[in-house]
Parts: structure tokens; sequence; C-alpha cells
């Protein structure tokens, strides 16, 4: 398994700089190939989805696209991939940010029967009190 860096996953994902795309594409070409499979942190995705988000300007439905992309994707593994699932559901009709609705299901996940925050957005969310 190759863990791979947000700059990897941002390039591949928006192709915006060819030779950095035609790169990242032959590393990961190249571990499925030998048995491998990519993985993706958590730390990574909320890298990503924040670059796609501030940098690009890209929609929240099409970081949710993308992401749906690679959850489905045989060769790409997330870290706590339920949790990642669930924050996206839970993000497509939230106003709050994507990181909350991710520490949300992290959080529950791991046993926390609430997280708290000072946040209104995320304070809305399912699992989170206002603190």
């Amino acid at each position: 398994m190759l863990g791979v860096d947000t700059n990897i996953l941002v390039r591949f994902l928006v192709r915006d700089e060819e030779a950095q795309f035609e790169r990242a594409r032959k590393l990961i070409k190249r571990e499925v190939a030998a048995g491998g499979s990519v993985f993706v942190s958590q730390l990574v995705l909320l890298e990503t989805e924040w670059v796609l988000r501030s940098r690009y300007g890209l929609p929240k439905n099409e970081i949710i696209a993308a992401i749906s992309g690679l959850l489905d994707a045989a060769d790409v593994q997330f870290e706590d991939e339920p949790a990642v699932e669930e924050a996206l559901f839970v993000w497509k009709d939230a106003a709050a940010d994507f990181a909350d609705c991710l520490i949300g299901a992290r959080n529950r996940r791991l046993g926390c029967r609430a997280t708290a925050t000072f946040d209104a957005k995320a304070s809305r969310l399912p699992g989170f009190v206002a603190a």
C-alpha cells in the first residue's frame, strides 16, 4: 500500500498541470500493477477538500463527486472509510464544513456520545452539541 500526499491527490483529481498529473497517474498505476493500493489518510482528505474548495473554487457537489469516485475505486483505501462515507452523506445537505462532518462521524465511530463545538453551523449537525 502506498500513501499519497495531498499534492499527489489534487494533481490526479484536477489535472491542471499535465506533467504532474502524468507523474501522479503513473505512480498510482505502478502501485496497483504491483498488487498494491493507494491509501488516503483523513488528513490528506481534509486538506484535499480544502484545496479543491478554496484554491480551485469547486462547488460542494463536484467535490462530493470526486471523493465518491475515489471511494468507489477498488484500488483506493481510505482511513476509516465508513466515517468518510457518513461525512459525505451528512455534508451534502449541511451548511457546516466537510471537516466538521468528518470530525463528527469519526468521533461517533470512536464511541463519543457527542462532539462539543462553538461553531453554530456544526452544532446543528447530528451528534454535535453547542458548548
